[in-house]
């Protein structure tokens, strides 16, 4: 992978195929809903939506379908698709999933990698730092989903990599939604665990896992607690 200051929307993860429109319709309004672009409530339509992004009504539909069962938008028969609201206790409990399956991942990952898959993680993770320094949290958030990608690849267990999938996108909207500019500590954690896959050691990868997710959990608790 080519180190730049942010992954290009069209390119395959790595090793993989290009995306095909499907998939790219389904990155970039996932990337919108991420980053707060369609606002939580927010009611959309596939003619603006192609009309945004370029790509034909097919396409947006197939994403649009996928996203719903990822509990990013709901679609309603007759009177449009919209995006859901932000709620801790739903980000509580994918916490407590993505624990076991990130760490599966992770761990796996680290073992099964071959030498460029860990040289690809590598150039993610120093990609992931210089947003952090620079304070560009989308370019970040782009990397930390190519992380994400990469570790499902090399972790060669397809049917870990699909349950967690749908999760990690709700996840990041949390975070994003919340973080209120308080976010080196977790963005550090995140660069830590590429780096740690990257190395090629196991129970390191699974370590800086676990602490990643302890983390983002300490944060929803304070999140709650806070509007209590």
């Amino acid at each position: 992978m080519t180190r730049q200051s942010r992954p290009l929307s069209k390119s395959a993860p790595p090793g993989q195929a290009p995306a095909s429109l499907n998939e790219e319709a389904y990155r970039r309004i996932e990337e919108m809903i991420v980053t707060l672009e369609l606002a939580p409530g927010s009611v959309v339509s596939e003619a603006m939506l192609s009309d945004r992004i370029g790509i034909g009504h097919t396409p947006i539909r197939e994403a649009l379908q996928r996203l719903a069962r990822e509990h990013l938008v709901q679609i309603l028969p007759r009177r449009g698709v919209v995006v859901t609201a932000i709620d801790v206790g739903h980000q509580l409990q994918i916490l407590e999933t993505r624990r076991e399956l990130d760490r599966l991942i992770a761990r796996s990952a680290a073992s099964r990698a071959n030498a460029s898959e860990r040289d690809a993680m590598t150039d993610i993770a120093q990609s992931m730092e210089t947003a952090v320094k620079s304070g560009d949290l989308v370019a970040f958030l782009q990397w930390d989903n190519e992380m994400n990608r990469q570790a499902a690849l090399s972790a060669r267990n397809m049917v870990a990599a699909s349950a967690v999938a749908a999760l990690h996108s709700a996840s990041r909207r949390f975070w994003f939604y919340h973080h209120h500019g308080q976010a080196n500590a977790t963005l550090r954690l995140h660069v830590a665990l590429a780096r740690a896959i990257a190395s090629g050691k196991p129970e390191k990868a699974a370590e800086a896992s676990d602490r990643l997710i302890d983390d983002l959990f300490d944060f929803a608790t304070r999140t709650l607690i806070t509007r209590t």
